[in-house]
Parts: C-alpha cells; sequence; structure tokens
C-alpha cells in the first residue's frame, strides 16, 4: 500500500528543517516527512564546499527564531551553517522525519481523494515510488543543485588549465603557488578570491562590470555583550531586531534616495583601497544599489588582498579563452593555472518538480503566487522563497507560520482543502523583480505575481509580519471546501 502522511515537506535544507520544526510543534499528532534528493541534509550549506563559503546574511537573523545563533561570528561560514542546521534537526528530533535520496518528480492533486500522490525518483538506485499527503510544502529554494551556470566561453576547449565552477568544487582540488583567475564579481567570487590568495600565486577578479561591495565586521562586539548579559529571550529578541532595524532601513534609504546611497557606499570603499585600484573603474556600477543584492565582504578581507597586492582587478570582457589563459577585449592576456568560473547560478522552481491538478499538468507561468507563498488555483500546496533583500529565515519563519494559522483554521472548521482563486481582473508582473543576471535568465519560467495585494510580492519584513502574523485568513481569495 502507497504510505500516506498528512504532511511532506521537500528539501531539508535550512527552510526545510525549520518548516518541520513548525509543523511538528504546532500539530504534534499529524505525521510528516522530508523528502531530500541528496545523501545528507543541509541544503545549499551542505552543497557549497568551495574555500571560504559563507553566509551573506547575519546569523542573527538567518538562524531560527526558536534556535537563537549563539555562535561568536556574525558572519558565519559554511560549516558553521551547516552544523547548525544538523543540530536543530537532531534536537527537535526532525532527522528521524528525513528520507534520504528521494526526489520529487510530479505531484499529483486528485480533488475526489484531496490528496496529493507523489512520485519519487530514488536517487540513489534510480528505482520510482509512491507517497501520499494532505498538504504538501515546497523548500527547495529556486537554485538547480546538479549544475551552476556557465557562458559560452569562446575558445574555452583551446585552454590547457583546469577550468572550475564554484558549485561543484573538487576536494582534492590543489592550488597553491598557482596563478588563477576568477571569473565574476558576485558573492561567491568575492568570497573565494581572498581565501585563494592565502596559498595561491596570485589571483585575478575578472568581472565586466563593477558590483557594489560592502564591509563588515564578522564579529559583532555589541550582539555578544547583549547576548552575554541579557536573559537568552530577551537578548535574541534584541539582537535580532537590532539587525533587521538596521538592514533593512537601510535597504529602504537605498530605494529611497539612490544617489545619497551611491556616495555613502564610495566613501565608505575608498577609504580601504590602495591607491592603484581605480574606484571608477572597478568599484562603481551603472545601477543603483539595491537593483541587485549588495556583495558583502567580511572584516574587508578582499580590500587587505589588494593591499598586499596577491589580488588584482580587470574589468573587461572576455575576447577568448587562449591555451595559456584569457585574451581580454583590450587585447591583455591573464595567464592561469586555473580559471574559476564564479559566473551564477540556474534557477529551478520547485526542484524541477512538475505540478497537475485533476490530472492536468500545471504550466507554472500561468499561475500567480498568493502571499508569495501559494500558487493560484492550486490545493493544498505552500512554497518557501525567502527575501532578496534580507536574511532568506526572515520570511521562511513568516511563510511557516501562516501556514500553521492556515491549517489550524481549516482544523477548526472543519475543511480540508484550501486554495487561492485567480482575480482575472490583477494585472501581471515577474515573481522576482530584481535585476541580476540569473533571475533575469530564468524569470520566465517562474510564476508570476500580481499588481496588488494579495498577489503582489513583498520584499518588506515588516509589512510581511503584518499581513502573514497577524492579518485575517478570511479574505476574497482563499477558498476553503471538503470535510
Amino acid at each position: 500500500m502507497t504510505e500516506h502522511f498528512d504532511h511532506i515537506i521537500v528539501g531539508a535544507g535550512l527552510s526545510g528543517i525549520g518548516a518541520a520544526r513548525h509543523l511538528q510543534e504546532a500539530f504534534p499528532q499529524r505525521s510528516y516527512a522530508v523528502l531530500e534528493a541528496r545523501h545528507t541534509l543541509g541544503g545549499t550549506w551542505d552543497l557549497f564546499r568551495y574555500p571560504g563559503v559563507r553566509s551573506d546574511s547575519d546569523m542573527y537573523t538567518l538562524g531560527y527564531r526558536f534556535k537563537p545563533w549563539t555562535g561568536r561570528k556574525a558572519i558565519a561560514d559554511g560549516a558553521d551553517i551547516r552544523g547548525y542546521i544538523e543540530e536543530a534537526a537532531r534536537e527537535n528530533g526532525i532527522d528521524r522525519h528525513v528520507r534520504y535520496h528521494h526526489r520529487l518528480v510530479r505531484a499529483d492533486w486528485s480533488s475526489d481523494d484531496s490528496r496529493w500522490t507523489l512520485t519519487i525518483e530514488h536517487t540513489d538506485t534510480g528505482a520510482t515510488s509512491e507517497l501520499t499527503c494532505s498538504f504538501l510544502m515546497s523548500t527547495s529554494g529556486y537554485y538547480r543543485y546538479d549544475e551552476g551556470y556557465t557562458p559560452d566561453f569562446p575558445g574555452l576547449h583551446e585552454y590547457a588549465g583546469q577550468v572550475v565552477h564554484p558549485q561543484h568544487w573538487p576536494e582534492d582540488l590543489d592550488y597553491a603557488g598557482k596563478r588563477i583567475v576568477v571569473i565574476g564579481s558576485g558573492a561567491t567570487a568575492v568570497t573565494l578570491i581572498p581565501n585563494l590568495a592565502k596559498d595561491a600565486a596570485h589571483v585575478t577578479m575578472l568581472q565586466r562590470s563593477p558590483t557594489y561591495i560592502i564591509s563588515q565586521p564578522t564579529t559583532d562586539p555589541i550582539a555578544e555583550q547583549m547576548i552575554r548579559r541579557l536573559p537568552s529571550r530577551m537578548a535574541s529578541k534584541a539582537v535580532r531586531g537590532r539587525y533587521l532595524a538596521t538592514s533593512i532601513g537601510f535597504y529602504e534609504f537605498c530605494q529611497r534616495r539612490p544617489q545619497a546611497a551611491r556616495t555613502l557606499l564610495r566613501k565608505l570603499l575608498e577609504r580601504q583601497l590602495p591607491p592603484d585600484v581605480d574606484f571608477d573603474t572597478h568599484f562603481k556600477p551603472q545601477y543603483d544599489p539595491w537593483d541587485q543584492r549588495l556583495c558583502l565582504v567580511p572584516s574587508g578581507d578582499l580590500f587587505k588582498a589588494l593591499r598586499q597586492h596577491t589580488v588584482d582587478i580587470e574589468t573587461d570582457h572576455i575576447d577568448t579563452f587562449t591555451e595559456k589563459g584569457v585574451r581580454l577585449a583590450s587585447g591583455k592576456e591573464l595567464a592561469a593555472d586555473i580559471v574559476v568560473t564564479a559566473t551564477g547560478l540556474n534557477l529551478l522552481a520547485f526542484g524541477g518538480a512538475q505540478l497537475a491538478v485533476d490530472g492536468k499538468d500545471v504550466s507554472l507561468p500561468d499561475t500567480m503566487a498568493y502571499k508569495g507563498m501559494m500558487l493560484s488555483d492550486i490545493p493544498n500546496f505552500v512554497f518557501v522563497v525567502g527575501y532578496t533583500n534580507a536574511s532568506w529565515t526572515l520570511k521562511a519563519d513568516l511563510v511557516c507560520e501562516y501556514t500553521v494559522r492556515l491549517l489550524r483554521h481549516m482544523e477548526e472548521t472543519g475543511t480540508s482543502v484550501c486554495v487561492p482563486r485567480r482575480d482575472p481582473a490583477v494585472d501581471e508582473e515577474p515573481f522576482l523583480d530584481f535585476a541580476a543576471n540569473y533571475v533575469l535568465r530564468s524569470v520566465a519560467d517562474f510564476p508570476k505575481q500580481g499588481s496588488t495585494a494579495p498577489w503582489k510580492l513583498k520584499m518588506n519584513f515588516f509589512v510581511d509580519r503584518r499581513n502573514l502574523r497577524k492579518a485575517s485568513i478570511h479574505d476574497d481569495v482563499m477558498e476553503f471546501s471538503g470535510g
């Protein structure tokens, strides 16, 4: 017989473990399983193993509300975050509910049975099986895990050195004493470069155009004092609130006064650069601050490497790869033993699983996101997509809290099915209104958002907190049925 669960969560990363904790705390009598396509939990924080991998959000807001971060580093290393997720799963008994090597490939909703039938691929054997559930949550994020994005570089086949993508970093890669070119200027590149420079002969950061970069201390003495001196719950709330106010306040400042933000960021950065690095060439983006995510440099490590001349920057386009390296449009050739393509990620909604309702496949671009967490005309389905301008977990926690409220309402009213019904009068907008290239390449394959609430996707924690934590479950959109 097919095994049935009240709830199934897809993805055992930061969001999935958090979702499991919310559901089992609210409904301890209900059954659930967490499906994980890989061999272990941790999601992004287990997959990425390149040198220096770390958060680009502070851990006081990236950590769970139910398990405040108490580590010394505000900007934590990937291994520490992975350990934190594992500890949260183990402490709450969630690890016993995780089913590894379970990739969801298809989810079919039956209105007659009021349940989902899930087709599972067992990634270790290639076999398939089925599970059923009454409520489905996707916490798999929106990155494609099996491959990163690499442009079609001309002449790449001529290159005699090694090419590495950070998403698939070889454990045995020996880069000591090597000349390295890192292509890219985003968060991965600015993380990798100063860490590679510790052992490499030299590292060159090759970028087509500059990115906004801001330095932040790795540790926070004020937060440490709060944690040490205040009761744990009070300290967690105070530290979290401080970081929320600072990060969201700065984002709003950038959105409302972009020219002033440009000036401020320039002043902060210029004082850290050596005199032989031209700011306008290498650190003056063409877009406004927070049109794309700001890159965080912990304790100014990238700028220290620039001052020590173990790292330099080239801002140019690639003409072609050569046998010995990369030739730029200017004619300059960069010799390299290793080229790292920190060129971004590919997006993939819901881990690539196909949704279907009553035998009809769902075309995601034809759906609209309700409150940034459900899809129009898709029953009993919730997904988690975090903020692009703040910590991912802030939105994940709010989505889980709303899901618990929704399920309790259904329990109290004796209903078993909830589905948001789309209003045809609401205009469509892109799901992620974000100018990053990895978003622009794939956003057409994602659901839409709407021009007005509750279809409008907010990127503001304080607005979402009011709407998801406090606002009434009842509106003109959500339809309840079943007994």
